[in-house]
């Protein structure tokens, strides 16, 4: 986390029982699930993460003795932004395909995400050993082999990077509803030029669960937040393409991104990214 988040959270994460990565996902995997998203001053955080430790029972994520963990995706999509547009202009078959890798372990995942039934999102993913800047073999053969089956032809599509995002992730569960909240804090966008922006005093909370409301919504509720409209992708690369159509994240771009945005200072980062220049 960035070091505000960590010295706020630190003392109530670390009083929270653990929970093992094979249990959380026995137990919470909810790959069909109800996503709803909160975008927060950091500050806040301890008002969240100590009303949830208080009597819900939760856990945390514990791996190798670690609690919060670094993630990176890499974003794809057709050089005329088809899955952004589909999803700027609340398209009913909206499609997003990614490289995550945790930084911690090193595992890469290639994930395609589409919209179910009742305003579900269903994530599907493969491991992903290839290079990050062109989509593998088997990796496009998976992507439209899952579009497909949500109705999406994307046969005639051409997929290339147009996204990276990276934060740290705390992920807790709540044995109540066997539900999930992850708390990303230390968010940086870059585009594939090198172009960056970071919102290093907001916190992205996000509860996963079925259609009802889990406690953690009520207490974020109780505490005067609402979910917003945000996407990782489609905020990030509004945030960074201010010519795009954007209406929709407009609200969450207006209130908790900087103006002029917080530049990130680093033009060759995705230089790094298995060696491979842009």
């Amino acid at each position: 986390m960035t070091a505000p988040a960590s010295l706020a959270l630190a003392p109530m994460v670390g009083a929270l029982r653990p929970i093992g990565l094979d249990e959380l996902v026995a137990r919470a995997s909810l790959l069909t699930r109800l996503d709803r998203k909160y975008m927060l001053p950091i500050r806040e955080l301890p008002l969240v993460i100590g009303g949830l430790g208080e009597d819900m029972q939760v856990q945390v994520l514990e791996m190798a003795g670690e609690r919060d963990f670094g993630y990176r995706s890499v974003y794809y999509d057709t050089p005329e932004l088809d899955a952004y547009l589909r999803t700027a202009r609340r398209r009913r078959r909206r499609f997003k395909l990614r490289v995550r890798t945790y930084l911690d372990s090193g595992d890469h995942y290639f994930e395609v995400k589409t919209s179910g039934p009742r305003g579900t999102t269903v994530k599907q993913r493969i491991p992903y050993d290839g290079d990050l800047w062109r989509l593998s073999p088997e990796a496009r053969a998976y992507a439209d082999e899952v579009l497909a089956g949500a109705g999406i032809d994307s046969g005639g599509f051409r997929f290339v990077p147009t996204l990276v995002t990276s934060y740290r992730r705390t992920t807790l569960f709540l044995p109540l509803s066997d539900s999930r909240v992850t708390v990303d804090t230390g968010l940086t966008w870059t585009l594939p030029d090198g172009t960056g922006l970071g919102t290093p005093d907001r916190a992205v909370v996000e509860t996963k669960s079925g259609r009802a409301g889990s406690e953690a919504d009520r207490l974020l509720w109780s505490l005067k937040h609402r979910p917003v409209t945000v996407s990782k992708y489609g905020t990030g690369l509004a945030a960074l393409r201010p010519g795009l159509p954007a209406h929709r994240w407009l609200p969450v771009l207006r209130r908790h991104f900087p103006t002029p945005p917080h530049a990130l200072h680093t033009p060759h980062m995705l230089h790094t990214l298995h060696g491979r220049p842009a």
